[in-house]
């Protein structure tokens, strides 16, 4: 497509040259006037690069603005043309209604470009809407078919439009699958599921695409090729990729942002109930971990690895690898005259007794609602 479009710009260039040469419109020597088509075609083509990248409303917002700045040059121009007067001779009178005609339609075709978006087309009954702006194509990656939670995400129903599955990744996939490399055999084998399970979801708009670009070897060069040409978003979990893609002006979606905005928001002075797995770096530490893989440091819960603990948050700290949740026991922040846990009245004490008996599951505070003693 792109090597055709550059072979009928070329073609047209050498037409006007060559008409150029051939009539002599600009003095009397031909590649004078040949230079004359040539520039005049680079002017074109610029022009026509531009117009490529504008919206069907401004397009036509520029022409009405043209035709009615024209209209309006020609009425000026046609009462300039009957004055009799003296002072005016016919050269001058055609030069005045020429340099009218541009600056109107000049004006007209700059202020209906900057007002098109104001058009309402959908007024016209949709004959002149704008169908390429309103596409919304999303290009699965290896990775993020193979990590699985895109199925779950596109299952709830927070991911429209249509999902693009071009035939390369399936060969990736098809090749992963079949390595002598059993971990690498069980990453394949998965991600042809969950291919196989969003197939399966009607509600999903599941399209296979056969473009491929012979020319790039790389897949993540490939997907950010496709990503231009068919003017898509990439569904990805690859760090580099989502850098690379945006580089070159490619929109991502990565997963691992979603699911790190997705998060719980934890608060100091919230009580929790935790499972100690492990020894903390700093001394008589204890380390757990929530079911989204956040890590809690504990003080002084050494002694209870390997057992539940009620703690009560005292700081959240945001790093680029991700949350870390720091905690006392909480014994020891009831008897250290914890502020953030006093203000609840008695309520969060309750609520953390109530959780020795349901279950290990993380408790949450809410102030917000009201606890009324039985």
């Amino acid at each position: 497509m792109h090597a055709d479009v550059i072979l009928i710009r070329v073609i047209f260039t050498a037409v006007l040259m060559i008409a150029g040469y051939k009539l002599v419109p600009v003095g009397d020597d031909p590649w004078i006037s040949a230079a004359a088509g040539l520039l005049i075609a680079i002017c074109i083509i610029i022009f026509e690069l531009r117009i490529r990248r504008a919206t069907l409303k401004t397009l036509i917002g520029a022409a009405v603005g043209s035709i009615l700045g024209i209209i309006g040059a020609y009425l000026i121009g046609s009462l300039i043309s009957r004055q009799e007067s003296t002072a005016l001779d016919a050269g001058m009178k055609t030069f005045l209604t020429l340099s009218l005609t541009f600056f109107m339609a000049y004006v007209g075709l700059m202020v209906g470009a900057a007002k098109g978006d104001y058009l309402d087309l959908s007024a016209l009954g949709g004959i002149f809407s704008d169908k390429v702006a309103r596409r919304d194509l999303k290009i699965l990656d290896t990775s993020v078919i193979i990590d699985g939670r895109i199925a779950d995400v596109a299952e709830t129903g927070f991911l429209t439009g249509s999902l693009i599955i071009p035939q390369f990744i399936l060969r990736e996939l098809q090749q992963v699958a079949d390595s002598p490399d059993s971990s690498k055999r069980q990453r394949g084998r998965r991600g042809l599921d969950m291919l196989n399970r969003l197939q399966n979801n009607s509600s999903l708009d599941i399209q296979i695409v056969e473009t491929d670009f012979p020319s790039v070897r790389e897949v993540d060069l490939k997907l950010i090729e496709l990503g231009k040409q068919l003017d898509a978003v990439i569904v990805t979990n690859d760090f580099n990729l989502n850098k690379v893609s945006q580089l070159r002006g490619v929109s991502v979606l990565n997963i691992n942002e979603l699911a790190n905005a997705l998060k719980p928001v934890v608060l100091p002075g919230e009580a929790m109930r935790v499972f100690i797995l492990k020894e903390g770096k700093e001394y008589n530490q204890g380390v757990a971990y929530l079911d989204d893989g956040t890590m809690v440091v504990v003080d002084n819960a050494r002694r209870l690895i390997g057992k539940n603990a009620d703690i009560a948050v005292t700081s959240v700290l945001q790093t680029t690898a991700g949350k870390m949740i720091f905690g006392r026991l909480w014994e020891e922040a009831e008897n250290g005259g914890h502020s953030d846990i006093h203000r609840t009245n008695g309520a969060s004490r309750r609520q953390v007794r109530d959780s020795r008996n349901s279950g290990p599951a993380p408790v949450r505070i809410s102030e917000s609602e009201p606890i009324t003693e039985s």
